[in-house]
């Protein structure tokens, strides 16, 4: 069956079908998916319950734990855009039920649309399964050159970080969320071995999972970098001053001490399994080997040393 038309339930999916120029094609997003700026413009399909721009983390966190105790849904569907876009291929994941769309809304998506449409979901755990998925999407879409181009491109980035790490290997400890604490999971602990770090405490394709500050004491990183689920710089740093700046047993830990604590724009970079990873890998790179990597070029405001 041709695709005419694709309805992406996932931004790392959005981001992408325009980096395989199939923007023409997109008749439904999420309102999650903000880049490239173009998606910005297209109808959305998917919303959020959760007011996420509003809430603290804690609030954040506690609707949605509540949400899912209740067995109510996180995400809901606009069915007359859905509708409205008649897809030929919806694209889904099942990684995470709080991070994206789910199996919820895509079996609901099938049983409102008429036509039914191909369905491919993109579950990646770690920094290879991330770039093997650019394959499998291109394969679909009947763009195996332009997926090979894609990847030869990031792993010749990946090479080049592997190339400059110097000897030293610090410990790295990397939070997704704030309040509660959560360690950073599935494809994060990778970036960090890559980029010359060692990983605390998560290990590479587990979720994420509640962190106690006695946990984080006795994996004693010597630097922490947070990067809470869809936050970006700003937003982490507003959080940070609320609920860590002044709390005792957060300042009593060697890493903040020693000013050895970053943010990072989480939801460009880190939070969905994108291409966009590999620039993640990069700034990265930049925070644990500051002294050596001069050649390595990141996006503006993309991170930011805590002091």
């Amino acid at each position: 069956m041709p695709i005419n038309s694709i309805v992406s339930f996932l931004p790392s999916a959005t981001e992408l079908l325009y980096e395989f120029g199939e923007e023409a094609k997109i008749t439904g997003v999420t309102h999650e998916c903000l880049y490239p700026k173009g998606a910005k413009s297209k109808p959305i399909v998917i919303n959020s319950v959760v007011d996420s721009n509003n809430l603290s983390s804690n609030e954040i966190d506690q609707t949605t734990c509540q949400l899912l105790k209740e067995g109510k849904d996180i995400f809901v569907l606009n069915e007359e855009n859905l509708k409205r876009a008649n897809p030929d291929l919806i694209i889904s994941q099942e990684t995470c039920e709080v991070c994206a769309a789910y199996t919820n809304q895509v079996n609901k998506a099938v049983q409102i649309l008429d036509k039914k449409p191909i369905l491919h979901s993109m579950d990646p755990h770690n920094v290879d399964e991330i770039i093997d998925s650019v394959i499998k999407l291109g394969e679909i879409l009947g763009k195996q050159e332009k997926a090979s181009q894609i990847v030869e491109s990031l792993k010749i980035r990946i090479q080049r970080i592997e190339k400059i790490r110097n000897g030293n290997c610090p410990k790295i400890l990397a939070i997704e969320w704030i309040e509660p604490f959560f360690t950073a999971g599935h494809w994060v602990p990778q970036m960090i071995e890559i980029a010359g770090g060692k990983n605390m405490i998560s290990k590479t394709g587990e979720h994420s999972r509640r962190l106690t500050i006695e946990e984080i004491r006795e994996a004693d990183p010597d630097t922490i970098i947070l990067m809470p689920c869809g936050f970006d710089v700003k937003r982490t740093v507003q959080e940070y001053n609320q609920i860590l700046k002044n709390n005792q047993e957060w300042n009593s830990l060697r890493a903040v001490k020693g000013g050895k604590v970053f943010a990072v724009d989480a939801n460009s970079f880190f939070s969905k399994p994108s291409i966009r990873t590999i620039t993640g890998i990069e700034i990265l790179t930049k925070i644990i080997q500051l002294k050596n990597n001069t050649n390595i070029d990141i996006p503006t405001n993309s991170f930011l040393q805590i002091k």
